[in-house]
């Protein structure tokens, strides 16, 4: 009865311990995701910048300039940007954003589409299911870093698009709450082709000062529209992920206190069997 009375009392003293490394693991997360989300609004605020000069640009087209089709499909090769979890503890976080790249691969065809994968654990996850990214990398792991993975993937996007490899371009990455437009977690978003159409062309009383061709002038903008983009959309995803590890991260506290209250009646009710055991010993002994 003792040994197996301290049996559950080392474990008790193990389960608290993981308490402390999953309140840590929560604490971490928290942290984390706050940091991403307090980088959006600077993000936002550039990427409005951007977009009020493509506006501008686009007012520049005249007589035999030929203006960018905003409404025209690309028929072409697909890529799949996801975007996916870096650790685990995330719960379904990953299988959200495979469904919805499954779905447009599916719709695509697997003979003309590519995936583009960031996030090991999402990477390992997409094999499973019988995804091969053509490419991936790893989802850095600090918000500081997020810009300068961001200019690695357009990097590798841009190189795409000049080789022809590809004609469209979809990004698929999760949201935190408090930056959902809808109830979906998950929301593809067209980077190619480009909608000029949210543009409308912006004609102010004095023209810009400009010394570029307006063609040239409005794809530099674009590709650093995009960039933004990117760089949004991979905040948005390192502060989800990490938003999802702390709901896990809750609940798996929940579970631990749970357990520590079942362990603590258990090694209640062995100690009074333990004395209860002794007091009958002792009234046999006096007896005697």
């Amino acid at each position: 009865m003792a040994e197996r009375l301290s049996d559950v009392e080392a474990r008790i003293d193990s389960v608290r311990q993981l308490s402390m490394v999953i309140s840590a693991m929560r604490g971490i997360a928290s942290v984390r995701s706050h940091e991403a989300s307090a980088r959006l609004p600077g993000i936002r605020d550039y990427a409005d910048t951007i977009g009020s000069a493509i506006a501008q640009a686009l007012a520049l087209f005249k007589g035999a300039d030929i203006a960018p089709d905003a409404d025209g499909e690309a028929s072409g090769r697909l890529l799949v940007l996801a975007l996916c979890a870096e650790q685990g503890f995330v719960g379904a976080f990953n299988t959200h954003i495979l469904d919805a790249v499954q779905a447009l691969i599916d719709a695509a065809g697997a003979d003309r589409s590519d995936i583009l994968m960031v996030g090991t654990r999402g990477i390992a996850a997409a094999r499973e299911r019988g995804l091969e990214p053509a490419e991936s990398m790893v989802m850095t792991g600090h918000a500081d870093q997020l810009t300068a993975l961001a200019n690695r993937l357009a990097d590798r996007l841009f190189a795409r698009l000049q080789g022809g490899a590809v004609s469209r371009v979809v990004i698929v990455g999760a949201q935190p709450p408090e930056a959902r437009k809808t109830t979906d977690t998950v929301v593809p978003q067209t980077l190619i082709p480009f909608d000029f159409a949210r543009f409308p062309a912006t004609n102010r009383a004095q023209a810009p000062l400009v010394h570029l061709p307006a063609p040239i002038l409005l794809e530099r903008l674009t590709n650093e529209y995009v960039f933004a983009q990117l760089c949004e959309a991979l905040t948005l995803s390192y502060a989800a992920e990490n938003e999802a590890r702390m709901r896990a991260m809750i609940a798996a506290r929940e579970n631990v206190a749970r357990k520590v209250d079942e362990l603590t009646a258990t090694a209640r009710r062995l100690r009074q069997e333990q004395i209860t055991e002794e007091l009958i010993e002792l009234a046999s002994a006096v007896k005697e």
